[in-house]
């Protein structure tokens, strides 16, 4: 069987050659939140099953597939949906996405995703930095053979989350004259919502906010020295803060709803990020 290593290389070399494009700073978006990469210009747009050993999207909202182009004059790499452990794929499969994105030549990384609100601060459609994270999703993309070629056996986690990124998210938010919060992320298997007691668990132990993506791809991009930015929607309140039940519908509606906002803020964000990452060296076709 072919490694990851040699797949995720495969995979850069042939999106690469579709574009003129070297993006140095990825974006994944989550469920509701793809509008960014409508609005690309330059963009060329390859379906995940065009991919080599890319894993396709199955959840509603998310799009499937790997825009590059330029947001803010910038030049990006979106993925525009992703997939998540209880879709069925491993944390490996998870994690590929990143591995590829980083073989392609990204060094800054913005994950999105759209998450239930634990903290009681939060509104539906509160837009959350992400300070830290609670890994209760009961697996690791790192977990096997390390491969050296990626990064370390043991790499360090003390800041998953780039203060410099977040601090220069919160800057852009005040320019922009919008609210904007930080928070812990809980990330649990799913598919089912969480219960009450969970919640009531997940407050105590320090979550602020909880969802079922984000954590393997983190990890996978720290694991290769990523410097990684990510920002949750806060689409629904989490199971029992409002005496109401959650549905997906209500989640894609909130997307929805902020998206303006929210692609406003990734636009004033990533000219800085761009700039932080401009002295990497490229990964050539």
């Amino acid at each position: 069987m072919t490694d990851d290593f040699t797949q995720a290389e495969a995979a850069s070399k042939f999106l690469l050659p579709r574009t003129p494009l070297r993006p140095k700073v990825g974006l994944i978006l989550g469920s509701g939140l793809g509008a960014l990469a409508d609005e690309l210009s330059d963009a060329t747009r390859t379906p995940y099953a065009q991919i080599p050993s890319f894993p396709q999207s199955t959840a509603i909202g998310h799009a499937g597939q790997m825009v590059i182009g330029k947001a803010a004059e910038i030049p990006v790499a979106v993925m525009q949906g992703r997939v998540h452990l209880y879709e069925g794929y491993s944390p490996q499969q998870v994690a590929f996405p990143v591995r590829v994105l980083g073989r392609m030549g990204v060094r800054a990384l913005v994950i999105t995703n759209a998450a239930g609100g634990i903290n009681l601060e939060y509104k539906q459609g509160a837009l959350v930095v992400i300070t830290d994270h609670i890994n209760l999703q009961g697996n690791n993309p790192l977990v096997g053979p390390n491969d050296e070629r990626f990064g370390l056996r043991f790499p360090d986690m003390t800041e998953a989350y780039s203060k410099a990124y977040r601090e220069l998210t919160l800057v852009a938010s005040r320019k922009l004259g919008k609210a904007i919060y930080q928070g812990v992320y809980a990330g649990l298997l799913g598919p089912n919502y969480e219960t009450p007691a969970e919640i009531r668990y997940l407050r105590t132990i320090g979550a602020d906010l909880v969802g079922m993506s984000t954590i393997p791809e983190v990890i996978a991009a720290r694991h290769m020295g990523i410097k990684v930015l990510a920002i949750s929607c806060v689409t629904n309140m989490a199971a029992g803060i409002l005496d109401q039940p959650i549905n997906h519908e209500e989640v894609l509606a909130t997307g929805e709803r902020v998206r303006g906002d929210f692609v406003a803020l990734l636009k004033a964000a990533l000219p800085e990020m761009a700039k932080d990452v401009a002295g990497c060296l490229e990964t050539k076709p």
